[in-house]
């Protein structure tokens, strides 16, 4: 199964009086980009949060957000009015230095701010928290996963649909070889003969001629595309953490192409070429949020 590397979770678990949420992103990358943001209360489980996104999602650059709500009526909460005001003060000289307007609404906009709310924080998280904030991390993995796995359908289908086009212009390609040949033959014939007075051995010549011919035989690249072609299908649908190795198969592909298209001579087959770099150029594209 193809899984792509964007994708989505969250989870919302209660917990002594609390509601924690837990959401995931991730987006391409090369290897695993972790960043994440945990309240202060919770840094000693951080490094178990980390470990299970490094065990499910493998590659890509993801961000996970913790929020804590305390759903209880407990007194010890209170706005942290310090924390406002200084948030407050540093938007104003924002919107004075950077001629935009302040916020209309400034309670939503300050209380999205760290340490907005501040409260007697446990030193400590009990193993029932623990267990309740590194459950709905599982499960918002496992949310971003099943996003991952809709997302790469729809990239095997788009694969599926380009890898079919350059096999059906590979295919026409044999339709315009031996046209092609002939016009090469007749161009060296008719500049020679253009030539006055030119006297050249003929037996030399079709030795040349021959030669130079070979030279510009494309039957090996279209061999090899062909096999590039069928391994990249055979790869698409192996499964896994496939990414690099399609980008890998995609570049040969490139080459491929590429030289029958310095080989051609051609006008028709030239355009076929320049078809299959466009198809070739959409998976490159799309190689890159593959697993």
């Amino acid at each position: 199964m193809t899984l792509s590397m964007t994708g989505f979770g969250n989870a919302v678990v209660e917990c002594q009086n609390k509601k924690i949420t837990v959401e995931i992103k991730s987006l391409n990358s090369k290897q695993l980009d972790l960043s994440s943001r945990v309240p202060a209360g919770y840094k000693s489980i951080e490094l178990d949060i980390r470990s299970i996104i490094a065990s499910r999602l493998e590659r890509g650059k993801v961000e996970l957000t913790l929020y804590v709500e305390n759903t209880g009526n407990d007194s010890a909460v209170q706005l942290n009015l310090p924390a406002l005001a200084s948030y407050k003060k540093q938007i104003e000289e924002a919107s004075a230095q950077m001629g935009i307007p302040v916020p209309d609404d400034w309670y939503s906009v300050l209380m999205r701010f760290p340490d907005a709310v501040r409260g007697e924080v446990a030193t400590e998280v009990s193993d029932e928290e623990r267990g309740a904030v590194l459950q709905a991390v599982e499960t918002a993995a496992s949310r971003l996963m099943d996003y991952r796995a809709a997302e790469g359908k729809k990239l095997e289908e788009f694969f599926t649909v380009r890898i079919s086009r350059i096999s059906d212009l590979l295919a026409e390609v044999p339709r315009y070889e031996a046209e092609r040949l002939v016009k090469i033959r007749s161009r060296i014939e008719e500049g020679l003969a253009s030539i006055p007075k030119a006297e050249y051995d003929k037996g030399r010549l079709e030795q040349e001629m021959i030669f130079y011919i070979e030279k510009l035989d494309i039957n090996e690249e279209k061999q090899r595309l062909r096999q590039h072609l069928d391994y990249f299908m055979e790869t698409l649908h192996a499964g896994g953490s496939q990414g690099k190795k399609l980008g890998f198969i995609s570049q040969e592909m490139g080459r491929e192409i590429n030289t029958m298209g310095s080989k051609s001579n051609h006008a028709e087959m030239q355009i076929l070429v320049v078809k299959m770099k466009d198809e070739l150029e959409q998976i490159k594209e799309q190689v890159l949020n593959v697993m």
